[in-house]
């Protein structure tokens, strides 16, 4: 079976980037169809397989603002062709799952949420506060024209699978379209956990953008009296810098090794924002730590409250410098969360998937 998988783009290894190596690793023979490619910026096992690019790969800047050519990403992933090819997996957040292909030849999208900005995350990424008033204005009606496409494309994949209940239920609410429901993989053979004891720190690894409430965590820590560690970077660096107070350390963005020793270390990792899935608490959980996440999204469906850590009912500073403080005085029982990481491993993922691919291309 000749298999086309489309991505949106391809300019560094983030959880969307996580799946799709694995997709590769299990389908080598595959081709990859997305509308920028950075050489270099993703793994060797994505690398390696042919990669078809769009006319924004050719565009001014791309590399580092492909995000201002959003009004072109409808046009450019139409333009993709299919011909000679079984099957379309598409691994989408934005517009992959809006590709058109072939009668005959079947289209799963693997959705990693419908577009956030263009839904209900907007002014996260293009209010006034973020892009100023004049941008934001001008933006704000591009922005209803992609909702309104990407609905009018909803029914272009022939199956929706997506990274998490909850996504599946924006799937249903944005798309009317029912979706199954794989969780994405985490290498739970290279998160493990440490031989040391674990520090009184709190950890955060994240990408510094709005909507992941890194001021959230760094007010609980003020408040909770705990050392915080922030890995990640982001365009948020600088005004999380200027409004930190109390024990707070950037770390920037990390190696795997490192981030995978701190999270050994940590006695606490923290998820503040509302994650369509979040693989940071399941790489935590699978070095045997515990987390406390906002109770909301993917999180309420990967923390086992009291049992992996707390979940929190409400955003606030108060609400979790409590439960950190209250984590951080229990004994929790290292080898019961690293059991219930395994069960998000790549290899049930990867056996999940390719049971889809397999039933789907017989259909």
């Amino acid at each position: 079976m000749k298999i086309a998988i489309v991505h949106d783009w391809l300019t560094g290894m983030r959880g969307g980037e996580r799946v799709l190596e694995a997709i590769c690793e299990r389908f080598p023979a595959a081709e990859i169809f997305t509308l920028v490619h950075v050489p270099g910026s993703v793994s060797p096992a994505i690398e390696r397989l042919p990669i078809h690019t769009s006319f924004v790969q050719h565009l001014p800047f791309v590399r580092r603002h492909y995000r201002l050519y959003l009004p072109v990403f409808p046009r450019a992933i139409e333009q993709f062709r299919f011909d000679g090819f079984d099957f379309v997996l598409s691994v989408s957040h934005c517009c992959a799952k809006s590709v058109i292909h072939p009668a005959g030849v079947p289209h799963v999208c693997y959705c990693l949420t419908p577009m956030r900005y263009a839904w209900d995350q907007f002014d996260a990424y293009f209010g006034p506060e973020r892009i100023g008033a004049v941008g934001s204005a001008v933006m704000r009606p591009v922005m209803a024209r992609m909702a309104a496409w990407d609905k009018e494309t909803s029914g272009r994949a022939d199956r929706y699978v997506a990274i998490s209940h909850y996504v599946a239920g924006r799937i249903g609410r944005y798309y009317n379209r029912e979706a199954a429901v794989v969780y994405p993989p985490v290498d739970t053979a290279f998160f493990t956990p440490g031989s040391t004891a674990p520090e009184r720190f709190a950890l955060v690894v994240s990408a510094l953008v709005p909507y992941k409430r890194i001021e959230l965590a760094m007010d609980a820590c003020a408040e909770a009296r705990v050392p915080l560690k922030i890995v990640g970077n982001g365009p948020e660096r600088a005004a999380l810098e200027r409004r930190a107070a109390g024990d707070v350390e950037f770390l920037g963005r990390l190696p795997d090794e490192d981030v995978r020793v701190l999270y050994q270390r940590a006695g606490v990792v923290l998820l503040p924002g509302e994650e369509d899935f979040g693989i940071v608490p399941v790489e935590a959980q699978a070095c045997g730590r515990p987390v406390v996440a906002l109770g909301r999204g993917g999180a309420a469906e990967t923390v086992v409250d009291g049992q992996t850590g707390a979940l929190v009912s409400e955003p606030s500073a108060a609400a979790f410098a409590h439960a950190i403080d209250d984590v951080l005085n229990r004994r929790f029982d290292s080898s019961a969360i690293r059991r219930h990481a395994e069960t998000f491993g790549r290899d049930r993922f990867v056996r999940e998937i390719e049971a889809i691919v397999a039933q789907d291309g017989r259909a």
